[in-house]
């Protein structure tokens, strides 16, 4: 990303009415439907540009862009964990800890989407990501949501990225939008970027209207399925097959090339 782009998201996002982590309580959205959007960044802001109106934008203090960073974890030798997401397959599952940057809060999540798409989360608060990888914390509720044991697992993906978090005005839905997106492959040593990537989320109850499908139609940002753990360990591990997502891959990659000029939207 350049300097020119991060400033035109934090000048957009601070023309929205701010939403703090407590206010966000009641918005969990837990048991949700989840929709992903793939576009690139100059095309992000000109759909940022249009929901200042609908919008709350989440606040922690006092920033409105956050840092996340994250590890996952799957078997070393088979990774069925990933060939479940590479070939579409349900019910699935990842097995992740998360680091919220800013809040300075760490959790063992085990999010998972069943045979009828819906998604579910269940976290447990644990003191880091590293006292998960190297002390096991966590083991029980590991095994008591997915009968896995972190004997058996070891950590395959890691990223880091920004985010910006918004909902809407009737408070009945969360947007989630990452950028800046880092990754780094713990078996092969291997990393990657994908700066000019954005991923948007949309995650609701069912299907009550959003504000923000219409500005995507008009923007021409289409859904697209997108797995930080999936397209990681794809970009970042030669020995995973990949064939089922390999037209993904190829259009994320030509996104994260694509020039301010080529931009039909600027």
């Amino acid at each position: 990303m350049t300097d020119n782009q991060t400033q035109k998201l934090k000048s957009i996002v601070q023309t929205m009415s701010p939403i703090s982590l407590e206010e966000m309580s009641s918005i969990r959205l837990m048991k949700r439907m989840d929709q992903k959007f793939v576009t690139d960044v100059d095309t992000l802001i000109c759909l940022l540009s249009r929901l200042h109106e609908d919008y709350f934008c989440q606040e922690v203090k006092g920033l409105r862009i956050s840092s996340y960073r994250t590890v996952y974890w799957d078997e070393p030798n088979e990774h069925p964990l990933y060939h479940t997401h590479e070939t579409g397959h349900l019910p699935r599952m990842k097995v992740r800890a998360r680091t919220y940057v800013e809040s300075d809060l760490s959790f063992l999540e085990i999010k998972k989407k069943n045979n009828h798409g819906k998604t579910r989360k269940k976290r447990i608060k644990v003191p880091s990501i590293q006292a998960v990888a190297e002390g096991g914390v966590g083991e029980e509720f590991l095994n008591e949501q997915t009968g896995l044991s972190f004997a058996n697992l070891a950590p395959s993906v890691g990223n880091h990225f920004h985010r910006i978090t918004l909902v809407n005005r009737a408070k009945t839905e969360r947007l989630t939008i990452d950028f800046n997106l880092h990754l780094e492959n713990f078996e092969t040593q291997r990393r990657a970027a994908l700066e000019n990537v954005a991923v948007i989320e949309l995650k609701r109850d069912g299907r009550v209207p959003s504000p923000v499908l219409d500005h995507l139609l008009h923007l021409r940002i289409k859904p697209s399925g997108f797995s930080k753990y999936c397209i990681g360990s794809a970009l970042t591990n030669d020995a995973l097959r990949k064939n089922l997502i390999k037209e993904k891959l190829h259009t994320i990659q030509r996104i994260a090339m694509r020039k301010a000029e080529d931009n039909p939207m600027k």
